[in-house]
């Protein structure tokens, strides 16, 4: 366990905050793109690079997805503050026994929850953990409960191979691979690539299963020889109640009946507009959000107890939110002056049909360590990726799942999107990494082993 100690020494002496991360990476990359491409005729390159840059940051198709981005966030946070989850929620906690059966409890749901929604795989096993926390300090069950929280969190090494991961879901759109390689491929791509070739495949589909089956193994071996910890928590409760001093037309705010009509007719229209979709396992950003406002709606039951849900789950997202731009003017930097090509032709330089799935695979891992987002991740790596596998003759399905999978894995190395489930299980960072590494450790194994044979 000393090098978890180590680790978290590294991340606070020398890693900044995402932000800065987002800054210094945007200076590099100006430098980079200053130094190594070649200068446009008649222009100054350098005023070139920083309008690249610019028509970059303001790109309305990167925008649009960045949005969306963040409304699955959000969206997956208020499904689970409604009242129905929590009990399902509560619920849960009590078929806790030990420390065995709360790792087994928490990571299964967790994974499950977070292969639907990340946001909501996130918030649901952070609730979650805290809630088997209470449940185990009111009975006086002993318990491991860093571990437990550990277990809440093994939803990020799953959720960008699941139903709302970023690389899946936007290459599932109409046009968004043209979009993405404006002005880089010259190979003809496909109108878009659906989930049954990505996140519906048998190989995605049986790597998840066997991480459902494996995490929670190794999880309940280490239940086992650990010891349990002083638990000492308050009640853990999304504050909903309704406020006694309404009057007129404010009455609709907390009206039941109508909050649940107009959740119907999302849900309605939700049906008509994306049947064929559904059918078609064509899973879009714009459809995933459009069910999930229908069903938060009509879970939490009327506006009132929804504004306050989305006032909570918002919170957490102006961080990620305004880094987004950053990422896209990198993206501009690297696709108009050249960069792009030139990344992907040292990749097809050195890589062949089957060790590109897996230089894919780390480097992603690598990158997602000082970019924790996996739509800009995408954005970056998405075009470099896509050329790559094109020369190289790799499917295409394969080199984005690859991307998925190494993104994905490191979260539980790095501590960034472990803040919200931190903020609510009172756990600090270094509580939980010394078991979040075990189990990155366990899934490189499982999805470089995948990689090769599939």
């Amino acid at each position: 366990m000393n090098i978890t100690k180590t680790i978290e020494t590294v991340f606070k002496r020398y890693l900044p905050s995402p932000f800065t991360i987002a800054i210094l990476l945007t200076l590099v990359t100006i430098v980079l793109a200053f130094f190594f491409t070649e200068t446009p005729e008649n222009e100054n390159h350098l005023l070139s690079i920083l309008s690249y840059w610019e028509k970059g940051i303001w790109n309305n198709n990167l925008l649009v997805f960045a949005y969306q981005m963040m409304l699955i966030l959000v969206l997956g946070h208020v499904l689970v503050l409604s009242r129905p989850v929590n009990k399902l929620i509560t619920s849960l906690s009590k078929n806790v026994t030990s420390t065995t059966s709360a790792v087994v409890l928490v990571s299964v749901t967790t994974m499950l929850a977070a292969f639907i929604n990340w946001g909501l795989g996130l918030i649901f096993g952070a609730i979650l953990a805290r809630k088997v926390g209470e449940y185990a300090q009111e009975k006086d069950i002993a318990l491991n409960y860093p571990l437990v929280g550990a277990a809440g969190y093994v939803g990020l090494m799953v959720w960008h191979g699941g139903i709302s991961g970023s690389a899946p879901i936007k290459v599932a759109e109409n046009g968004h691979l043209s979009s993405l390689m404006q002005g880089v491929s010259t190979s003809v791509l496909p109108e878009s690539i659906n989930f049954n070739a990505t996140v519906f495949s048998w190989w995605n589909l049986l790597l998840f299963g066997i991480l459902l089956i494996v995490i929670p193994f190794v999880l309940s071996r280490i239940a086992k020889v650990t010891s349990p910890t002083t638990i000492n928590l308050e009640q853990y409760q999304f504050n909903s109640s309704k406020d006694q001093s309404i009057e007129g037309a404010e009455k609709l705010d907390f009206s039941n009946w109508f909050g649940a009509c107009f959740g119907i007719i999302l849900l309605v229209t939700f049906c008509y507009q994306y049947w064929d979709n559904i059918l078609n396992l064509q899973i879009t950003p714009n459809m995933l959000n459009f069910l999930m406002l229908g069903l938060a709606i009509v879970l939490h039951k009327n506006f009132n107890n929804f504004l306050k849900a989305v006032e909570e789950a918002i919170k957490g997202t102006s961080g990620i939110l305004i880094q987004f731009p950053l990422y896209f003017g990198i993206m501009g930097i690297m696709k108009s002056t050249g960069m792009v090509v030139s990344i992907s032709d040292f990749f097809a330089s050195i890589a062949t049909a089957t060790t590109l799935p897996i230089y894919t695979f780390f480097s992603a891992g690598l990158v997602n360590i000082f970019v924790p987002s996996g739509g800009g991740q995408w954005a970056i790596q998405g075009p470099i990726i896509i050329e790559s596998a094109l020369k190289l003759g790799v499917p295409l399905p394969k080199a984005i799942m690859a991307l998925a999978y190494g993104d994905q894995i490191t979260n539980m190395l790095q501590p960034f999107w472990a803040l919200p489930l931190l903020g609510i299980t009172k756990l600090k960072a270094k509580e939980i990494l010394p078991y979040t590494l075990i189990l990155m450790c366990v899934g490189i194994a499982v999805y470089v082993l995948g990689l090769f044979i599939f």
